[in-house]
């Protein structure tokens, strides 16, 4: 039996940690045992803390670890680090919810011992039929076609615990743990069956905000720690959009790819700019509001064909 920690990281998460909580204790698990459920609270003036609370009240795996002022995610993950002895940890965006047997399917790979860090596949539940809807889609389903030829890791991640801190200034917790996993020699995994439901942005100001950031800090890990994730160039994912058999080439695809593609341009560049110019990294960043409520009708996995 595989033993693993759950945790995430949250940030007055009040609309939606309780349904993640939710989804984390009724996983299918047949290989994998949740030994312990942690939760760490970083300057949180919300409901957040009353809410995991009541749930450790019913559940003693649960841990709810408080940090009084927000440090930044990089900063509540080293304090998981220095909190839990299991070997594997899960590590959850607040903001998502996994699927019924996605831990199970993340946990099981770690049987082989050369396997050090395994990504979950993120599903956005906005609606595609709306322009900022359908840029949730396509991305995502472009970082799944990408991660199934070169892993890449988000939303939600496990890793073995054998490092004891990642760079404090990171604003991309998931790209920070690559580099570490790959430098002793041990294996990245993509579980496409792993599935984790988020929420994208549904306004642009919050799309250019959650973008630029992401792409500050995959400049940082690239600068500093000397490893590019895989969907840093934008020449791989520009041509995966133009010849990937998963994306449906309709009057969306034509109408909004190209606006989609703009945005995205023009985050990467204020992310670069971020970095470069204004030495701005997003340790602590402004939160896309947007992305707070995740609606799922069902926690059972999407079909393979997105």
């Amino acid at each position: 039996m595989l033993q693993c920690c759950v945790a995430t990281m949250a940030y007055n998460e009040e609309a939606n940690i309780g349904q993640m909580l939710e989804a984390v204790l009724a996983q299918r698990l047949r290989q994998v045992e949740i030994a312990e459920i942690i939760v760490v609270a970083s300057g949180c003036t919300d409901r957040t803390e009353e809410i995991v609370r009541t749930f450790a009240e019913a559940d003693s795996r649960i841990r709810l670890l408080t940090q009084p002022q927000r440090r930044g995610k990089s900063m509540a993950v080293n304090l998981l680090l220095r909190k839990t002895t299991q070997q594997v940890i899960v590590l959850a965006s607040a903001d998502t919810i996994p699927t019924l047997d996605a831990i199970e399917n993340l946990v099981v790979p770690f049987g082989d011992s050369q396997v050090g860090m395994v990504g979950g596949r993120p599903v956005p539940t906005n609606d595609v039929r709306t322009f900022m809807g359908y840029a949730a889609h396509l991305l995502w389903s472009l970082h799944h076609r990408i991660s199934l030829r070169r892993p890449k890791m988000g939303e939600m991640i496990a890793f073995r615990n054998f490092f004891r801190q990642i760079p404090f200034d990171s604003a991309v917790d998931e790209a920070s743990v690559e580099p570490l996993i790959r430098g002793q020699g041990l294996q990245l995994r993509y579980a496409p069956e792993a599935v984790v439901y988020n929420r994208g942005p549904e306004t642009v100001q919050d799309f250019i905000r959650q973008r630029r950031r992401i792409y500050a800090g995959h400049v940082y890990v690239r600068d500093t720690l000397g490893y590019r994730v895989s969907t840093m160039k934008g020449i791989r994912i520009l041509w995966l959009l133009l010849t990937c058999p998963g994306v449906k080439r309709d009057w969306r695809y034509f109408l909004w790819g190209s606006a989609i593609i703009t945005l995205e341009a023009v985050a990467r560049f204020l992310g670069l700019m971020d970095y470069r110019v204004w030495k701005q990294k997003h340790v602590i960043w402004d939160v896309a509001e947007t992305t707070k409520v995740v609606a799922v009708s069902s926690l059972g996995a999407p079909g393979s064909g997105s």
